[in-house]
């Protein structure tokens, strides 16, 4: 971290200082480079040229849920504003009307007596009964 620190304070390169102390290097800008831009995301319903979505159309509505049962952010599935909202009222009327569900619990499988030794019950000794017999 203490390589990434220029001994010049913020601001511009003519060594004028502005508050905020000390900048890396990697956050000054080069002017003249231009970042490249990123492609948007196309959402699968521009894609199929599909206009509305109703809360019956379960297979098209998982599409737009995480493995956990949560909507997936418009940014993660490429979908407009008008698209977002669209989705998310399906989404909620078709878990209303139990087609999706709310949650996804997930539990690992039970696997009782895999792995595990079996042991047999051990006799206690500190007992009445057992000093006893003795």
């Amino acid at each position: 971290m203490s390589e990434e620190l220029l001994s010049r304070p913020a601001g511009n390169p003519a060594g004028e200082a502005i508050p905020g102390g000390l900048q890396r290097e990697k956050d000054i800008m080069d002017p003249t480079k231009a970042r490249p831009k990123r492609r948007r995301k196309v959402s699968y319903l521009t894609l199929n040229k599909i206009d509305k979505v109703d809360y019956k159309e379960v297979s098209i509505l998982r599409r737009f849920l995480n493995d956990r049962g949560k909507m997936l952010p418009a940014r993660q599935s490429g979908n407009t504003a008008g698209q977002q909202r669209m989705i998310s009222q399906a989404i909620r009327r078709a878990r209303e009307m139990a087609l999706l569900p709310f949650t996804v619990d997930e539990r690992q499988p039970d696997r009782s007596g895999l792995g595990r030794r079996e042991r047999a019950p051990r006799e206690r000794t500190d007992t009445p009964e057992a000093t006893a017999e003795n």
